[in-house]
């Protein structure tokens, strides 16, 4: 009986994985050159102001994230009121729109030529010029930490509700015997429990904002991510973007080390107590309940998903046009591939570690998961160092053998954009795979070796058939992910090459989202299923 060595799968598993971190170990080596003289010139100027902007914008996104998330997340849990099995997934769909398009469509709607002042000067102060009266400002940092909270709160959403529902509501009851209030119980019983996970959530949101470039650049705020913009595709300095990039890398490196030395040897334990006894409240908290949900679900999806029907009907004669339907057709092909490739290292990864248990065999796929909670921006100059070392490298040694010089031919084509995707998004696969992996009795790998299949052909007789949901699924979240992947996609394209991302995007930043409103739909629409996957994932295990 012939079998494949596990050594070649160990092998083979930790050449990709070395591929997928190498954008990384640039980064690092490429903050450190010598070429200093444009950062110098940043931090003696603007960086301060940036560095202190990136920060404000952080703590605000998280809080406004944690006061949209953690009172809804505790209501559908713990409560029983009207409409609460509705609510616990719409409050999901935010999660789908883009934040520089709900950011684009509430400026358009605060301002001061907007319907909402028109019809404040209408009623109250008819022909009012501007400046005589006040009314908050949109465009600046806290308009932009809303725009980007209103989207991103679901993952905290998600994450605290299923936190509340494991520990239940007997301990919630037993404060309450004890003569704490509701609200001493919520703050003294629940949300301690729940911290770790709620400090996860958070930490997620904060490396999302922190990458963030289309919302912030609308709102015209400076931080660490336009600043690597400037760097780069003002002035060219792919050092200078790299030392701005690790400095991003070091607030989100330091958001995991503050959580772990905060919490230091602390441990949370609670066992569900099985069927939840909800609170049923009284018609008027009920009330309460069900209006900070809907105004939740207006604010974040409804009101936006409105104003682009609305755009995409009026607009739809030059919205619906050749060039959406090239840009469609790109965005559809550069996903597609990404999806593949990182469905398929997904599965050398998980088959290796499911062959040998010894922790080399698994390193390798905890590694290739890394690259995720790195904001994208960051993650896209650190593919550019090495892809620009060694072009460099291919270019000097064909000109001193007298042949000329191919140019960029890795970072000025889609490979770029491409590898960008399966570093970021390779988690996403690794993650579904395995848990399809799971569900594989490891008895069917012994058969298969008893009638003397190799381990290729038992990953491909047995596995990849009982795989084809996880892989399925895989490609789809991965594929989506791609279609709505903006911050890479703005520093890695090639000229003249667009996604559905960055064609909406380039209407927003010129004002002019009516025209991309179908692309802009397209791109709700792609983000809908990974939504409806969560909820459903979620609803399986709890009510």
């Amino acid at each position: 009986m012939q079998t494949t060595s596990p050594k070649k799968w160990v092998l083979l598993s930790w050449t990709v994985s070395a591929a997928l971190v190498l954008p990384v170990l640039a980064l690092l080596m490429q903050s450190f050159s010598a070429d200093t003289v444009l950062f110098e010139h940043l931090w003696a100027t603007v960086l301060t102001d940036y560095v202190i902007n990136t920060l404000m914008l952080v703590a605000l996104v998280l809080f406004f994230s944690a006061i949209f998330a953690l009172p809804s997340a505790w209501l559908i849990a713990m409560c029983d009121f009207r409409w609460r099995k509705k609510f616990q997934w719409l409050l999901m769909l935010p999660l789908a729109m883009p934040a520089y398009v709900v950011a684009y469509i509430y400026t358009d709607l605060l301002d001061f030529s907007g319907p909402v002042q028109r019809l404040l000067r209408s009623v109250f102060q008819a022909n009012t010029p501007i400046g005589e009266y006040w009314f908050f400002e949109v465009r600046n940092i806290y308009g932009a930490s809303i725009m980007l909270a209103l989207v991103l709160y679901p993952y905290l959403y998600l994450i605290a509700r299923t936190a509340f529902l494991e520990q239940g509501a007997h301990l919630f009851q037993v404060s309450r015997t004890l003569g704490k209030s509701s609200w001493q119980s919520f703050r003294l019983v629940s949300l301690p429990l729940c911290r770790p996970a709620i400090i996860m959530g958070l930490i997620f949101i904060g490396a999302e904002a922190l990458g963030d470039f289309a919302t912030v650049h609308y709102f015209a705020v400076n931080t660490l991510t336009t600043a690597v913009y400037d760097s780069w595709l003002g002035h060219g300095s792919l050092s200078a973007a790299a030392k701005i990039s690790m400095l991003m890398l070091v607030g989100v490196v330091g958001l995991l080390a503050i959580e772990r030395w905060q919490r230091g040897r602390q441990r949370f334990y609670h066992k569900t107590s099985g069927q939840i006894n909800r609170f049923k409240l009284n018609k008027l908290h009920s009330t309460i309940a069900v209006s900070w949900c809907v105004l939740l679900l207006l604010a974040g999806f409804i009101v936006p998903a409105m104003v682009l029907v609305d755009y995409a009907i009026h607009y739809f004669a030059s919205g619906w046009s050749e060039q959406l339907w090239q840009v469609l057709f790109q965005s559809i092909w550069l996903a597609l591939i990404a999806a593949v490739i990182t469905t398929i290292f997904a599965i050398i990864f998980i088959y290796t570690a499911r062959l040998s248990t010894t922790r080399s065999a698994r390193l390798p796929l905890r590694a290739s998961t890394t690259s995720y909670i790195l904001p994208s921006t960051v993650l896209a100059i650190a593919v550019l160092i090495p892809m620009t070392m060694f072009e460099v490298g291919v270019n000097d040694w064909l000109v001193s053998l007298g042949y000329q010089a191919p140019g960029l031919f890795l970072s000025g084509t889609v490979f770029a954009l491409i590898f960008a995707f399966v570093v970021r998004f390779q988690a996403v696969a690794n993650g579904t795979i395995e848990s399809s992996f799971l569900n594989i009795s490891p008895s069917l790998d012994i058969a298969s070796k008893t009638l003397g299949k190799t381990n290729l052909q038992t990953l491909f007789l047995v596995h990849i058939p009982l795989l084809k949901k996880g892989i399925f699924t895989a490609l789809l979240l991965v594929f989506i992910e791609c279609m709505k992947e903006l911050p890479a996609a703005l520093l890695l394209r090639p000229f003249n090459f667009d996604t559905l991302a960055t064609y909406v995007y380039q209407f927003v930043s010129d004002e002019q989202l009516e025209q991309a409103a179908i692309a802009a739909i397209l791109i709700i629409l792609a983000g809908l299923y990974p939504v409806i996957r969560l909820t459903q994932t979620g609803n399986v295990t709890h009510d």
